[in-house]
């Protein structure tokens, strides 16, 4: 198979990752995709740093052997914790979503102070906050905060409840206080919410959705090695660890397509 052919591995640590699937084939409708929901072990956000890198390896392991020519690591919590051991032990290009979304922060803020939202394990990594100072010259504020209870709310597919927007509020407004014009949705889950949290944020505050922000890194890149595929438009593959049938019907809300099939994929 010609390099330019393989499919484009994805994985999260459930449906969330599939903003970024959603952005990428939008993006780029020529490539395959082979995405992964570790939906056996969701949420990642509340667990060591050595069992994320552990189901990390394995889920990226397994990716090579559907012999992806990429991989997006479509997961806030895993990208700051398993990145650097995925890219030394993983032989294709892995990819993170923290740095395309900083970048997009830094490029979205008028008044260089930004604030972001994900995962325990992501706010505390402070991997935004690198980031942001990595990638520009200029002192930018950067306040993080951590909404746990996002993540277990989308999964559960209540992306319009009243809980959902009451549990915005009640994170979100303090957050409001500290005078920043932009806002990084720090999980890949958290798009899915995207209206109640510009609701509750309100029309002064940029969201940047890391999901959009990748997608533009992932095309960069494949052009930059000669990967890009060109011509006819590309399959979707999709992997779940657990419940595949309740991921096919939380899929095709996020996605607006109906899969015919995901594949129950279990591991050890």
């Amino acid at each position: 198979m010609d390099n330019t052919d393989k499919p484009i591995g994805i994985f999260d640590s459930g449906i969330g990752g599939l903003t970024v699937l959603r952005a990428i084939a939008r993006k780029m409708p020529s490539e395959s995709l082979v995405y992964f929901g570790d939906t056996a072990h969701v949420p990642y956000g509340s667990k060591s740093a050595e069992t994320v890198t552990h189901y990390s390896l394995t889920i990226a392991r397994f990716l090579v052997k559907q012999k992806v020519k990429m991989i997006v690591v479509a997961c806030n919590t895993a990208s700051a914790l398993a990145l650097e051991e995925l890219r030394r032990q993983i032989p294709v290009p892995v990819i993170g979503v923290i740095e395309p979304g900083a970048a997009a922060a830094i490029k979205a803020t008028r008044n260089r102070n930004i604030a972001v939202i994900g995962t325990e394990k992501t706010i505390n990594s402070g991997a935004y906050k690198a980031a942001v100072r990595k990638l520009s010259r200029q002192r930018h504020e950067v306040t993080g905060l951590a909404c746990p209870l996002f993540v277990p709310l989308v999964e559960e597919g209540w992306w319009k409840k009243e809980v959902t927007l009451l549990a915005a509020r009640e994170y979100l407004n303090p957050l409001k206080t500290c005078g920043a014009d932009t806002l990084i949705l720090g999980c890949t889950h958290y798009p899915v919410i995207k209206d109640m949290i510009g609701k509750v944020m309100g029309p002064g505050v940029s969201l940047v959705d890391s999901a959009e922000a990748i997608a533009g890194e992932v095309e960069w890149r494949l052009e930059a090695q000669g990967l890009r595929r060109r011509g006819r438009k590309g399959g979707v593959e999709i992997f779940a660890s657990d419940d595949p049938a309740r991921f096919r019907r939380l899929a095709k809300n996020i996605l607006g397509t109906p899969f015919k099939e995901v594949t129950l994929k279990t591991f050890d």
